[in-house]
Parts: C-alpha cells; sequence; structure tokens
C-alpha cells in the first residue's frame, strides 16, 4: 500500500507564493511519474503540472512561467513552487503517483488535498 500527504496550502494573497509538498509512504517498489492536480469550487479537476522520474515535466498553460514542479526521490516527496499566485488559482490541490508495487500490478495513488486560497 501507498499513502500521499499534502502539506503547505493556505491562504495568500494575489502575487504570493506557496510551497506544497506531497510525501509518499508505505510499501512500493517505486513512484514513477508524480503530479499535481487542483480543484476549483464548481470546476472540474484539472492537470497542472507532472514530473517522470527522469524529472522531465510539463505545465498546464495556465501555470507556466509561474509554478515549478521537482522530485526527492530520496525522500519520495514531490513538491511544487507556486509564486505569483492568482485569485484563480484558488482550488484544493491533489497529489498524484503512478505507484509500482512489488506485488501488485502499478496503480494511481491520490493524497487527500491541500486547499489553497488567494485573495485578491
Amino acid at each position: 500500500q501507498v499513502q500521499l500527504v499534502e502539506s503547505g496550502g493556505g491562504l495568500v494573497q494575489a502575487g504570493g507564493s506557496l510551497r506544497l509538498s506531497c510525501a509518499a509512504s508505505g510499501r512500493f517498489f517505486r513512484l514513477n511519474v508524480m503530479g499535481w492536480y487542483r480543484q476549483a469550487p464548481g470546476k472540474q479537476r484539472e492537470l497542472v503540472a507532472t514530473i517522470t522520474s527522469g524529472n522531465s515535466t510539463n505545465y498546464a498553460d495556465s501555470v507556466k512561467g509561474r509554478f515549478t514542479i521537482s522530485r526527492d526521490n530520496a525522500k519520495n516527496t514531490v513538491y511544487l513552487q507556486m509564486n505569483s499566485l492568482k485569485p484563480e488559482d484558488t482550488a484544493v490541490y491533489y497529489c498524484n503517483a503512478d505507484v509500482w508495487f512489488y506485488s501488485a500490478r502499478p496503480s494511481a495513488a491520490w493524497g487527500q488535498g491541500t486547499l489553497v486560497t488567494v485573495s485578491s
């Protein structure tokens, strides 16, 4: 099994910054692609950023140039540095990981989410 726990959310003013963290724990073989999704009130969950095990990244157009995804494989942790935050970034942010297990087929794991609120 694997557990993903997000942290770092909070309330910030427009133009401010936050750094989200997602730490994986449990019994698994490895983490492959990891990413961040978000869901704003009344909207569908959307992809924010992904990062491969080889540190290749991609971003939603809405966050390019402002957000940076990174990972620390030794800590089984993925980060999302969010700069120049806008009110439209307000959402619950979810961590996602493609997990390889020792004795099970790979599957996607999700965290419980952390709320980011950006005031105007």
